[in-house]
C-alpha cells in the first residue's frame, strides 16, 4: 500500500506550526479589537456566483483557480478564494445596511488550485478585515493604520514597505482606460494572447501581466495618476495627509492597480523581500462599487488581507509552548486523577505520567519541558501532601494538599 501524504498545495499544520499560526491570528485579533473591528465567520463555500461575479468572469482566479463542483441539488459551489466577496454578501444576505458603519475581522482557509510556491498553498489561511459604509479617507487611513499596527506588533516593522497608489474615482478611471486602450492597440502585436482578450475587456488587467512581453510594454503605458481629476487627487491627498500625521512610511507606486471596475481610489500592499518573488504579505484597497454590483444597496467599503502562512514564516522569534506541571502517581492512580483534575479545573495547565518507574516518569516530564513534576508518594499522601520537584533547579520540597495551588502559581 503506498504510503499517504497530504494532497499537493497543502500541508499539516503541526503543533509548533499551529502555534506561530494562532499568535499571529490572535495578534491580530486583538489589535482589531482595540479599532473596534468585530469578528465575523462566513462558511468556507459558497455559491459559486459570489465569487464569478465579484472577481470577474475571465479572471484567473475564476478560470483557472477556483475550487469549484456541482453539489447533490444541482447547484454550483465554489471553496472561498478570499474573504471579501463572502463578506460582501453576509453583508446583503443579512440585512445589514441599517448598522452601518461596520468594522468586520475574519479568518481562516481559503482555497485556490496554483503552483505552489513558498508561502503560497492550494489552502491558506487569511486575516482580514472590511470597514463598511464610510465614504471619507479616514476609512481608509485607519484600515492602514491597524494593517501597520498589526505588523509593528509581529516584530515586522522593518521588513515590510508599504507601497500605496490611488485609482481615481470612476471619472477618472474611464479617461485612464480610454488611454490604455490606445496605447496597448498601438502595442499590441508584442502583447501576449491573455492581454489581447483583456484589452477589449479590462484593459487595467494587463499591467498586473507576469509575461515579460507585456512587461516590457507596460513599462512605458501611461500612468493613472495623470488622469485623476480634482475630487480624486484631494482624497489621495487626504489618505497621505493622515499617514504621514500617524507616521506610518510609505512610498508611492504608480504601477499599483486594481483590475476590477468596483475597486476606485486607495490601493495599497505591505512587500518584503524576505521572501524571494512571492513579496505582498498584505494587501487591500477601497471598493465603493462591489455591493451595488453584487444586488446590494450602494455601500461604500475599504479593506485588507493578509496570508498567515507568510506572516509566521516573517514573524520574529519562537513561539513556545505553555509548560505544563506533570503528576507522576506512584501508587495512587485514582487521587492522581483526582487531583490531576482539580488543577486543570484551578487553571492550571497539567499532564500525568501514565507508566513506568519514577526516573522514566521524569524524564518524559522533560520531554513534555515541564516546569514542576508532582509526586505522589504512599508517605507523602498519608501526610495528605505532596512532593514538588522544580525541574529547572533540580530541588524538591514537600507542600501541603491544601496549600499546592498558591505554591504553583509561583512557577508561572
Amino acid at each position: 500500500m503506498a504510503q499517504l501524504q497530504p494532497v499537493r498545495g497543502t500541508h499539516d499544520l503541526l503543533p509548533e506550526d499551529a502555534r506561530r499560526h494562532r499568535r499571529v491570528e490572535e495578534i491580530a485579533f486583538d489589535i482589531a479589537g482595540r479599532y473596534g473591528f468585530g469578528e465575523i465567520v462566513t462558511p468556507i463555500f459558497e455559491f459559486t456566483e459570489v465569487f464569478s461575479r465579484t472577481l470577474g468572469e475571465m479572471s484567473d482566479v475564476v478560470t483557472k483557480e477556483m475550487y469549484s463542483f456541482t453539489d447533490r441539488s444541482g447547484d454550483s459551489i465554489t471553496l472561498r478564494p478570499e474573504g471579501t466577496a463572502a463578506v460582501a454578501r453576509a453583508f446583503i444576505s443579512g440585512g445589514l445596511a441599517q448598522q452601518l458603519p461596520l468594522k468586520l475581522f475574519y479568518r481562516g482557509p481559503m482555497f485556490r488550485h496554483e503552483r505552489p510556491q513558498k508561502g503560497r498553498l492550494r489552502q491558506f489561511h487569511q486575516i482580514g478585515v472590511e470597514l463598511l459604509g464610510v465614504e471619507g479617507p479616514e476609512a481608509d487611513v485607519e484600515v492602514l493604520a491597524l494593517a501597520a499596527h498589526i505588523l509593528d506588533a509581529l516584530g515586522l516593522k522593518d521588513k515590510v514597505t508599504l507601497e500605496l497608489n490611488t485609482l481615481g474615482d470612476g471619472e477618472s478611471r474611464q479617461d485612464y482606460r480610454r488611454a490604455l486602450v490606445d496605447y496597448f492597440t498601438v502595442h499590441r502585436a508584442h502583447l501576449s494572447e491573455d492581454s489581447l482578450e483583456r484589452l477589449g475587456r479590462n484593459p487595467l488587467r494587463i499591467l498586473d501581466s507576469k509575461d515579460e512581453g507585456d512587461r516590457a510594454v507596460v513599462a512605458e503605458a501611461p500612468l493613472l495618476a495623470d488622469y485623476l481629476n480634482d475630487r480624486s487627487r484631494h482624497f489621495f491627498d487626504s489618505v497621505q495627509a493622515g499617514l504621514k500625521a500617524l507616521k506610518i512610511a510609505y512610498q508611492l507606486s504608480p504601477r499599483l492597480v486594481r483590475g476590477l471596475d468596483y475597486y476606485d481610489h486607495t490601493a495599497f500592499e505591505f512587500t518584503t523581500t524576505a521572501l524571494g518573488a512571492q513579496g505582498t504579505v498584505l494587501a487591500g484597497g477601497r471598493y465603493d462599487g462591489l455591493i451595488g454590483q453584487m444586488g446590494g444597496p450602494s455601500t461604500a467599503g475599504i479593506g485588507w488581507a493578509a496570508g498567515v502562512e507568510r506572516l509566521s514564516m516573517l514573524f520574529a522569534g519562537p513561539v513556545p509552548a505553555e509548560r505544563p506541571f506533570v503528576v507522576i502517581p506512584m501508587n495512587q492512580p485514582l487521587a492522581a486523577l483526582s487531583l490531576t483534575e482539580r488543577l486543570r479545573r484551578a487553571g492550571f495547565s497539567v499532564d500525568q505520567g501514565f507508566s513506568g518507574n519514577l526516573k522514566k516518569r521524569l524524564m518524559r516530564a522533560n520531554r513534555v519541558n515541564a516546569r514542576a513534576a508532582i509526586i505522589l508518594g504512599d508517605d507523602e499522601w498519608a501526610r495528605q501532601a505532596v512532593a514538588i520537584r522544580d525541574l529547572d533547579a533540580g530541588s524538591q520540597q514537600e507542600i501541603p494538599l491544601d496549600a499546592l495551588e498558591a505554591h504553583l502559581a509561583q512557577f508561572r
